[in-house]
């Protein structure tokens, strides 16, 4: 009887382990793809900011070539200024397809895949 009892005694240690176990290997992963996500975020910013300063300058290089080839000084800003407001109706009416699909997309699949699947 006494040994049935220190088999079930064992039984539940084993079993606390594996629970303690369980819950640090979801604790790893959830840290894994927390930090995967804000490195991501954190890349996509840096490129964007990049991206938006030589978008700036490449407008303001048009504007100003414009400007003298069209000969209006204003012409050309307001040219590239259109433009520029073309670009942003286009993405704002289309904003459910070109941005948040592909981002929700990227999260779930960053949050979801399994190292095993590669």
């Amino acid at each position: 009887m006494q040994n049935a009892f220190l088999k079930v005694e064992e039984l539940v240690d084993h079993m606390k382990e594996f629970v303690n176990n369980r819950v640090s290997a979801v604790k790893l992963q959830t840290a894994e793809k927390t930090s995967k996500i804000f490195s991501n975020i954190v890349a996509v910013t840096v490129v964007a900011a990049i991206m938006l300063l030589f978008a700036i300058m490449l407008s303001m290089g048009a504007s100003y070539f414009l400007s003298g080839w069209i000969g209006v000084d204003y012409a050309g800003f307001l040219m590239v200024g259109g433009f520029w407001l073309l670009v942003g109706l286009v993405i704002w009416l289309t904003r459910e397809k070109l941005l948040r699909m592909p981002i929700m997309n990227k999260m779930l699949h960053e949050m979801f895949h399994d190292e095993a699947d590669s």
